[in-house]
């Protein structure tokens, strides 16, 4: 059941939901008759954030209800809504203390996502009422990040390189888009070797996945996102607790797929180019090595100095092919290091790109669109923390030192300094309920950059 519902014309029967703070509530109160301020007596209502109360008419029914928000976080305003509210239909009251309807109702929409594939849900979201151009507006931001949330979320069993590559397809054949596999030794054949050697080791083969679509005539943008469907570590193998929500890893791969899916349904003049280099950090007699040096297609030497190092290792071919079409811009997404977390916490992707003005400009949609992300610097002098004594430099290296920067500078090694180029190093992961963003698998700077690229490519 989709949470939001275009309004039809006539007769209104959503139920009003008024969103109330402090310094409005007097005035709240004063449309309200004696009984229903009685009710917000009785019941001990204060307008802070989250505090809820629905306000019953003779009948014993609902007439209206009141919310508590935070003026200046409105995609949480209602978040918590869809199953704190009995089911049925509601509207915004044409009162209330939050001017930005629409980001109030896409925080109403995904606050109403749950996983269902292997659990029924207990119950339907309640739904809320919206005009036709806001619902327009929404739905395919709203699929966009239940799309990112399914694919985390799903198991790797059912969510390995070829499930990968089955939702590329769909996106392909939605929106007329071609799509090109190397699979396995293919890889070899092809100059992929980092991606090869990093999923040799599972009994699923590893695969680059190319999507292509829109015109030759356009400005060429390339969306890069690292599908590690499930990482061991490798030989150097994670403990348990690290190693339980590596389903994850391959979040940066579902932001890619959707960010795609976006720019075709918006029909954004740019000539799209989507890679997915998709693989099992696994183990076996085969598995990468410690010490191994791989040449990549990049050309530069690679010491592993970690096998658990691997995300880079998959994205540097993909990042060196793409920079050999020279785009107008490479965006990558990876679920990439524990750093940025240790550095940003969860809720905070860490962004860094080679350009200020990419950097103003993204960071300008984030603030737009709620959709918050944090500059980190690309300190080149870190680079010595990647040093190798028998190859051009290694994918890891023993200081525990600014390891986002320096798996961010690993990948900008293997770009020319004339390419424009972002990365985001995001979690993609709720460990736990807010509204709006429940537990699991979690859509992190999709809508910034939507917004972004709607706005560089308009």
């Amino acid at each position: 059941m989709s949470p939001l519902i275009e309004r039809k014309s006539g007769k209104r029967t959503a139920i009003p939901i008024e969103m109330v703070d402090v310094a409005g509530m007097l005035a709240t109160e004063a449309r309200l008759d004696d009984a229903q301020r009685q009710w917000l007596v009785t019941t001990a209502f204060r307008p802070m954030p989250g505090a809820l109360t629905v306000l019953p008419d003779a009948r014993g029914g609902i007439t209206r209800v009141l919310v508590g928000v935070d003026r200046g976080n409105p995609l949480a305003a209602l978040g918590a809504l869809p199953y704190r509210l009995p089911q049925g239909t509601y509207e915004l009251a044409p009162e209330g203390v939050i001017d930005d309807r629409d980001l109030v109702a896409l925080g109403w929409a995904l606050g109403a996502y749950r996983f269902d594939r292997y659990r029924a849900s207990d119950r339907p979201p309640a739904q809320l009422v919206v005009d036709a151009a806001t619902l327009r507006t929404l739905q395919p931001v709203i699929d966009a990040t239940w799309q990112v949330r399914d694919l985390v979320n799903t198991p790797t069993e059912d969510m390995g390189p070829e499930h990968l590559a089955q939702a590329i397809h769909a996106h392909a054949a939605e929106h007329k888009a071609k799509v090109r596999e190397w699979v396995g030794d293919e890889l070899l054949e092809a100059n992929f070797p980092t991606i090869h050697a990093v999923g040799r080791a599972s009994h699923r083969p590893p695969r680059l996945i190319e999507l292509t679509w829109g015109k030759n005539s356009n400005p060429k943008l390339v969306l890069i996102g690292k599908g590690v469907c499930f990482d061991t570590g490798g030989l150097d193998i994670k403990p348990s607790d690290g190693m339980r929500w590596m389903k994850k890893d391959m979040g940066g791969a579902a932001h890619a797929i959707a960010l795609a899916g976006l720019v075709m349904k918006a029909k954004l003049p740019v000539r799209l180019t989507l890679l997915v280099p998709a693989v099992e950090n696994a183990i076996a007699g085969n598995a990468m090595r410690p010490g191994e040096v791989i040449r990549t297609r990049g050309g530069h030497t690679v010491e592993v100095d970690n096998t658990d190092a691997e995300g880079r290792l998959v994205l540097c071919d993909a990042i060196a092919y793409a920079a050999e079409q020279a785009p107008d811009l490479i965006v990558d997404f990876a679920t990439l290091t524990g750093a940025a977390r240790v550095a940003l916490g969860p809720e905070l992707p860490a962004l860094f790109t080679n350009r200020d003005q990419l950097a103003d400009h993204v960071i300008g949609a984030a603030e737009f669109t709620q959709d918050p992300l944090w500059r980190l610097p690309l300190w080149r002098p870190y680079r010595r923390m990647l040093e190798s004594y028998v190859a051009d430099f290694a994918n890891a290296g023993p200081s525990r030192h600014a390891g986002a920067i320096t798996a961010a500078l690993y990948l900008e090694r293997f770009l020319p300094d004339s390419q424009n180029w972002m990365h985001l190093d995001t979690y993609s992961w709720n460990d736990g309920d807010r509204p709006s963003h429940p537990r699991g698998g979690e859509a992190q700077g999709l809508r910034a950059f939507f917004r972004f690229l709607s706005e560089r490519y308009s």
